[in-house]
C-alpha cells in the first residue's frame, strides 16, 4: 500500500503516486458543436454556446445535460466553459465528455481542463483552431474518483461564492446607474422644474459649459518627446490616454522626465481621442498628451465628484461630439462648449456623497471577488496536481 505522501513523474509533474494519467482520447469522447448560422440567434429559448460561451438562443438544443466545453475556433481558442443543462453548442466549440463517469467526474474534468494551458492543442497559421486529432493526446491527471468529487466539490463552493458576490455587483451597478440618472436630472428634493437646452432640470439649477472660467480650467494635454518616456519612475507619470484608466482613477505604467502639460491631484481627466468620453480623476500630478484633457473645478463653487459623475452620465453626449474618419476625436472648442447641469454647491456634495457610497460598496465587492479568484487559483494549483490533498471519507457501511 502506497504512503500518502509519495510522489511519481509523470508527463503533468509530479503527482501522488496512487494517481494516474491518462489522455483526453482515451479518457473522454470528444465532439465537435453543430453549425448554427449567427442568423438563426434569438433573444429567447436554449443558450447557445459558440467560440465567447452564450451568444444568443435558438429554440432547439443538442444536449440534455451540462457538458464540458473547449473553445476550438478564433482568439478565445482553448477556453474552457461549462454549459447549463439543455443547451446548443455551435462547431466553434468541442464537448468533452467521460466515457466511463465511475472513473472519472464531469465536474473534475470541467476545473482539471481550465487548469491546463491548452493553447498547445491550437494548429493552423490563419484562423487558431483546436481540433480531436490536436486534443485528444492532452494528458490529464487521474485521481480516484472519490478524490475526484471532493476536489470538485471544493472548487465549486468556491465559484458558488464568486457568483454570489457576481450578483451582488451586478445588483449595485443597476442601482447606481438608476441613482445617477435620478439625482442628476431631478435633484434631491425637487418639486418645481425647467426646460433647458440639455432637458429638464430642477428649476434652482445653472446648465454650465466646461469652458466656463467662473467654474473651472480646461487643460488640453500635449506630447513630450518620446526619448523623455521611461518606465524607471524619471520624472512624473505619464498618460497618452484612457489605456490605463480605472474605475475612478488612473494606475500609469510610465513616466516622463520633461513633461509638458501637469494636470494636479484632483483634476478631472477626459479622454478627448478614441475612445472619446472617458473619465477619470487624478489621484496625483500627471503628464498627460493629446489623447486626454483635464478639467480643474473651481472649489468654492464646484464640486469635484459631482462633476465627475455628471460628465460620466454624459459620455455618450461627449462621444457623439467627436469627429475624425481615422480616428475619433472631440476638438478643444467643442469640449468647452459641451453643457452639464449644475446644482448650487450643498446639493453637488450630497449628490457625490450618496454616489460615492454606492461606488466604495463596488470598490469593496470588487476586491472580495478578486480574493476568492486569488483563492480558487491557489486550490486548483494545489488540488489538481495533488500537493494539496483532500481528506475523503470512506464510504458508510450499511447492514441488510
Amino acid at each position: 500500500m502506497n504512503k500518502r505522501g509519495e510522489v511519481k513523474l509523470t508527463p503533468v509533474g509530479h503527482i501522488p503516486k496512487e494517481w494516474e494519467v491518462v489522455r483526453l482520447g482515451e479518457a473522454t469522447y470528444l465532439k465537435q458543436g453543430n453549425v448554427l448560422a449567427t442568423t438563426k440567434l434569438k433573444e429567447k429559448g436554449y443558450p447557445v454556446y459558440g467560440a465567447n460561451g452564450v451568444i444568443g438562443y435558438y429554440d432547439t438544443y443538442t444536449h440534455a445535460k451540462g457538458e464540458v466545453l473547449v473553445t476550438c475556433r478564433g482568439s478565445t481558442c482553448g477556453t474552457v466553459n461549462m454549459s447549463v443543462p439543455f443547451s446548443f453548442v455551435t462547431n466553434n466549440a468541442m464537448v468533452v465528455t467521460p466515457k466511463d463517469p465511475s472513473k472519472l467526474d464531469k465536474l473534475f474534468l470541467f476545473y482539471c481542463l481550465s487548469g491546463i494551458d491548452l493553447t498547445r492543442a491550437i494548429t493552423g497559421t490563419g484562423q487558431p483552431q483546436i481540433t480531436k486529432l490536436t486534443l485528444s493526446p492532452v494528458f490529464i491527471p487521474l485521481p480516484p474518483l472519490p478524490e475526484q468529487k471532493k476536489i470538485a466539490e471544493i472548487l465549486r463552493t468556491v465559484d458558488g461564492a464568486i457568483e454570489k458576490v457576481d450578483e451582488t455587483i451586478e445588483r449595485t451597478e443597476r442601482l447606481k446607474k438608476g441613482l445617477m440618472q435620478e439625482l442628476l436630472t431631478k435633484g434631491i428634493g425637487h418639486r418645481e422644474f425647467k426646460d433647458a437646452e440639455i432637458g429638464r432640470i430642477p428649476k434652482e439649477w445653472e446648465v454650465v459649459k466646461l469652458g466656463d472660467i467662473r467654474f473651472f480650467k480646461l487643460i488640453m494635454g500635449q506630447s513630450p518627446p518620446s526619448s523623455t518616456y521611461n518606465k524607471s519612475g524619471i520624472g512624473i507619470p505619464f498618460l497618452q490616454g484612457c489605456a490605463e484608466f480605472g474605475k475612478i482613477y488612473p494606475s500609469p505604467n510610465l513616466y516622463c522626465s520633461k513633461p509638458l502639460k501637469i494636470v494636479r491631484l484632483g483634476d478631472i481627466l477626459i479622454s478627448v481621442r478614441a475612445p472619446v468620453g472617458e473619465i477619470n480623476i487624478a489621484d496625483t500630478n500627471l503628464c498627460i498628451g493629446r489623447g486626454l484633457a483635464a478639467l480643474r473645478p473651481k472649489e468654492k463653487s464646484v464640486n469635484t465628484f459631482y462633476i465627475y459623475y455628471a460628465l460620466h452620465k454624459a459620455k455618450g453626449k461627449l462621444k457623439n461630439r467627436s469627429s475624425g474618419s481615422t480616428f475619433k476625436a472631440i476638438a478643444k472648442r467643442d469640449l468647452e462648449n459641451f453643457q452639464i447641469p449644475l446644482p448650487p454647491l450643498p446639493e453637488q456634495k450630497q449628490i457625490a456623497k450618496i454616489l460615492m457610497t454606492v461606488d466604495k460598496k463596488l470598490e469593496l465587492l470588487r476586491e472580495k471577488k478578486k480574493t476568492l479568484e486569488q483563492l480558487k487559483k491557489g486550490l486548483m494549483n494545489g488540488l489538481l496536481t495533488g500537493r494539496r490533498r483532500v481528506k475523503v471519507e470512506p464510504p458508510k457501511e450499511t447492514l441488510f
